[in-house]
């Protein structure tokens, strides 16, 4: 048997010239993470030794360069042409006699050892793949669910046919390997039973901005296959690392996936090993993964992640049997890791038509002429430019994706098989769309957006769009602080990689409205509302415990992804800050809220919070803001109160922060009022009282000052935040801050609008600047060139 075969414990990282890298992988965790709670399914790899018996017994190495050698990876019909023919060569040749043996032998112990009931996957390994600079994405065949000897010899010659698949010689050819120096090692390891269980896959990072401090996660009911291949939209999970290794809750966000299908074992003998069913809706529309498990799994990435000192790409699989977490692939991640500190910025100057949504992959935009392709046949249609829209991509179409200015498709999430290649080609993709194929017409320009969030847009027409570049680490040095308004916790990731010294304004507005969508009061008198009313809510809450929860949740997700993205400088969350005809616009919310002739100076703000029609609303709030700063431990979360009219309101708010557990002082919390209206201006001193700071918010306090309203296009021409009289207020609120020696920062419009006027509050004494992000990289340069 020797020189056949090597037994997944008896090999590590040193052996990839031996049985590839996967299976080089397998061992080396088996080998060395195992004592570490890391547990892998144990097997055994056949060499690259015996590939290449197999191919010189057969006579087929000479044959195989002959054809492949004068091929154009251009030409997709030679290609799929010369790749049939040579997997049909390697299909029929015969394995050598001493490796038949040796895979008899040890398939026998094998089975012996894993029980009457097992079975087995059978995975390729070539000796270029799963390095650090090439992935290799799904070139190569796996079979699961095999069983017997005859099967898993058949398994074999399969496993080495697909070497030679057309999306294998095209990704060799581009990459610069050599085909007759690329040898392949079939692992034959026992399968985990999640076809009664859940499978997925896991990145070290944040896959879409590169953030190194997450585990982001994927499942789905039954076999992996189904992520993999992007035929199913998964659960998705993000989980902080510090937090895992403090012991303290680290799940920063959960989506719920449709999951409509799952792969299992097929109960006939013949034919398929595997069966695709859909998922019952109760099923579906619950986590697939409870809190525990899903800390679990992250935990053992950290381990390997650890162990191999860079990012990781992991499969893994949740063994619907015997309860226990398996890791069953893992491989270096080879986009994001790589990525430079200059920061490339896309921004739409201009909306239009939505045809789809979906998942946004990467952070670009890119455009071209939609071309819908319903299968591999139509491999010549595309051509370089068209953006590709199809219901899902497999390996097969990777030769016509490197053609492609964008991907849309109608299955998948954000690891599904089209999200990884779009990412290593560099290209956005809106995957999960379900109705691409549908809504977009064929020969149709169009722009594919996802530089907007988590969700990616297809735009009907050739919409004009910005690039930016930055070299973040060459920014100059400033006397003021610059921060961010951030109002989405999807961008949170992506915008930390822009210079900033934290966030001075979080709106949890964006969260209620766009994450949520429900008014809180309907969450908290659930069981009172009408049945059509339920059924919509019940939709949107699900996977959560019940209503309230849900509410608590998601604002709790949302605070802490931003503070995990900006830790340890400050995010400031303004607590929420709805005019009545805002909250009306929510799921019930008409039900709740007053009308008001003019909203934008009627119930909000502090004068909300106190109000017996929303105290209880506002109280929970106040309950995720604490499990953030408290259980979470992201102490660098500080709260804001917005539209404080007087000083008993100041009081009044304070002190119902300290009842709801939010006391200024405790645990290093500081309170900040939002300056924005002229009695904080003209009062500042005797407010500060009741708050470590102001920041200030001009858009309001220039209405306000001015007797204005900016959205009437009588008067909107009058609205300028530089008039005179709104500087003095300003002006004002920045030196009593500065006589009391506490923070006064600036969140409103008019620093990322008017550079001069950036530049007249840090002659003022301004802590700090807080700006949108497409601003940050210009105004901060203006401030260095005036300093100069």
């Amino acid at each position: 048997m020797t020189g056949y075969i090597e037994w997944f414990d008896q090999i590590g990282m040193s052996d990839v010239a031996t049985v590839g890298g996967k299976n080089a992988s397998l061992g080396e965790m088996i080998s060395h993470l195992t004592q570490l709670g890391v547990k892998v399914p144990g097997g055994f790899a056949t060499t690259t030794r015996a590939y290449q018996e197999f191919l010189e017994t057969n006579d087929l190495s000479d044959r195989i360069n002959q054809l492949l050698t004068p091929l154009d990876v251009a030409d997709v019909q030679a290609l799929a042409t010369a790749g049939k023919a040579i997997r049909g060569w390697l299909l029929a040749a015969e394995l050598p006699e001493g490796l038949k043996h040796a895979l008899a032998e040890a398939y026998q112990k094998l089975a012996a050892d894993s029980g009457e009931d097992a079975s087995f996957a059978i995975r390729s390994s070539a000796t270029a793949e799963d390095l650090a600079d090439a992935s290799f994405a799904g070139q190569q065949e796996t079979l699961l669910n095999v069983r017997g000897l005859d099967n898993l010899l058949t398994a074999i010659k399969t496993v080495f046919a697909s070497l030679y698949n057309d999306r294998a010689i095209a990704y060799r050819t581009h990459h610069g390997f050599r085909h007759d120096q690329v040898f392949l090692s079939a692992g034959v390891q026992k399968m985990v039973r999640s076809d009664v269980g859940v499978s997925g896959v896991m990145f070290t990072l944040d896959t879409e901005s590169g953030f190194r401090e997450v585990v982001f996660i994927t499942a789905a009911y039954g076999l992996g296959e189904t992520i993999v291949q992007g035929t199913v939209n998964p659960d998705e999970f993000i989980v902080y690392k510090p937090n895992l290794e403090k012991g303290l809750p680290a799940i920063l966000s959960r989506r719920l996936g449709t999951k409509a299908t799952e792969m299992l074992y097929s109960d006939t003998q013949a034919g398929q090993a595997t069966i695709v069913q859909p998922v019952a809706s109760d099923r579906s529309q619950r986590f697939s993964l409870t809190d525990a498990q899903v800390e679990q799994l992250a935990r053992q990435a950290l381990i390997i992640e650890q162990h191999y000192n860079r990012p990781m790409d992991i499969e893994w699989a949740l063994d619907g049997v015997d309860g226990q977490m398996y890791v069953v692939q893992a491989r270096p991640e080879t986009v994001e890791s790589r990525a430079d500190r200059i920061v490339e910025q896309f921004r739409l100057c201009e909306r239009g038509k939505v045809l789809v949504q979906g998942r946004a992959v990467g952070q670009k935009i890119g455009q071209g002429t939609a071309r819908i392709i319903k299968g591999i046949e139509q491999m010549a249609e595309i051509q370089p430019g068209d953006v590709l829209v199809t219901d899902m991509t497999d390996p097969d179409w990777e030769p016509i994706m490197k053609r492609a200015a964008a991907i849309v498709t109608n299955r998948g999430g954000r690891t599904c098989h089209a999200a990884i290649i779009a990412r290593e080609l560099g290209i956005p993709a809106v995957v999960g769309s379900e109705h691409a194929t549908e809504n977009i017409e064929n020969g149709k320009a169009v722009t594919v957006s996802c530089a907007e969030g988590d969700a990616g847009f297809v735009y009907e027409g050739l919409l004009e769009f910005q690039r930016t570049t930055t070299e973040v680490d060459k920014m100059p040095d400033l006397p003021v602080k610059i921060m961010l308004n951030v109002g989405n916790p999807a961008q949170a990731f992506k915008f930390s990689r822009l210079p900033n010294q934290g966030v001075g304004l979080a709106r949890l507005e964006f969260i209620i409205n766009n994450i949520i969508g429900i008014h809180p009061k309907a969450l908290l008198e659930f069981e009172t509302l009408p049945e059509d009313l339920k059924a919509a809510i019940h939709k949107r809450i699900a996977g959560y415990a019940d209503p309230v929860s849900f509410y608590v949740e998601k604002l709790t997700e949302g605070i802490a992804t931003l503070a995990a993205a900006f830790a340890p400088h400050a995010v400031i969350v303004r607590l929420s800050d709805f005019k009545s005809n805002e909250y009306a616009n929510l799921i019930a919310g008409d039900r709740y809220e007053p009308h008001e002739e003019n909203p934008m100076i009627g119930l909000r703000g502090a004068a909300r919070y106190l109000a017996d029609s929303f105290r209880q609303c506002f109280e929970l709030e106040c309950q995720a803001l604490r499990k953030v700063r408290e259980e979470m431990g992201f102490t660098n979360v500080e709260v804001m109160i917005p539209f404080c009219r007087t000083l008993e309101e100041a009081r009044q708010v304070t002190a119902l922060l300290a009842e709801n557990g939010l006391e200024r002082g405790r645990n290093d919390l500081r309170l900040i009022m939002m300056c924005e209206i002229p009695s904080n201006a003209v009062l500042a001193e005797e407010f500060l009282e009741y708050f470590d700071g102001f920041s200030i918010g001009s858009n309001d306090m220039t209405q306000l000052v001015l007797g204005l309203d900016r959205d009437s296009e009588l008067v909107a021409h009058l609205f300028d935040e530089r008039n005179p009289a709104v500087k003095k207020l300003l002006s004002m609120a920045i030196e009593s801050c500065r006589k009391q020696n506490k923070y006064v920062g600036i969140c409103g419009q008019a620093p990322s609008d008017y550079p001069e006027f950036a530049r007249w509050l840090v002659e003022q004494g301004i802590s700090s600047i807080s700006l949108n992000q497409d601003t940050v990289i210009d105004t901060w340069l203006h401030l260095a060139d005036a300093e100069k």
